[in-house]
């Protein structure tokens, strides 16, 4: 499972690029506004640090806006993948950029018939929302694991990328339901690989190296 950092902030994806761990960038208008930065600027420099697929936004409504700003954010770079809401004019925009060649991210999935038709529009990824469904009573990553079932069925090419992630079980959760990829927030992404045993062994480990009187291998 791919897994992608959910920030606009330059310096946080940089920090966590040299682990080779990070497969691309999601970012939408809240975090470029927070970034506070131009968001071609910001993409483009985002672009230089992380090679693989990076989410910019579009914020018109209506599909030739979209569009039209589809074409603008993928000019950027080849590695920019044109984020469009899951809405019907999103559906008609990711259709008409999936059919010029652009890559798309459909955002904002709450349910499994919105996911079959951001399949049929030829989305390169579709984006469920597990956090927030998980917030008014509903299974998120259930609909992770329905939206598998539908794709591998059909034979429907669009990635699941889990996004609104809130903990690291939504992450474990993530890929065991068989989604493609993961967003997480820079923190998530941290707390992956921590775990108290993992500190204590370690200490132990070297305590009794230090004790042995033992160097530098």
């Amino acid at each position: 499972m791919m897994l992608f950092l959910d920030t606009a902030e330059l310096d946080v994806i940089a920090a966590r690029a040299d682990s080779g761990l990070v497969d691309g960038v999601t970012t939408n208008p809240s975090l470029i506004a927070k970034a506070g930065a131009d968001i071609k600027e910001r993409i483009a420099d985002i672009c230089g640090v992380i090679p693989g697929p990076i989410s910019a936004e579009v914020v018109a409504t209506d599909s030739s806006g979209m569009i039209a700003e589809g074409q603008t954010l993928a000019a950027i770079a080849e590695n920019v993948v044109v984020k469009l809401p899951l809405t019907m004019d999103g559906l008609k925009a990711c259709r008409a950029l999936t059919d010029d060649g652009i890559a798309t991210n459909v955002t904002l999935c709450f349910s499994l018939n919105q996911a079959l038709l951001a399949a049929k529009a030829g989305a390169t990824f579709v984006s469920p929302f597990i956090g927030r469904l998980d917030d008014i009573g509903q299974d998120g990553l259930e609909l992770i694991e329905d939206i598998r079932a539908l794709y591998d069925e059909h034979g429907f090419v669009t990635r699941i990328l889990a996004a609104s992630i809130r903990s690291v079980d939504h992450v474990e959760g993530s890929a065991m339901a068989g989604a493609d990829a993961c967003t997480l927030p820079p923190n998530i992404f941290d707390a992956l690989v921590q775990h108290d045993l993992t500190d204590t062994g370690l200490a132990a480990f070297l305590k009794d190296w230090k004790a042995a009187g033992q160097g530098a291998i």
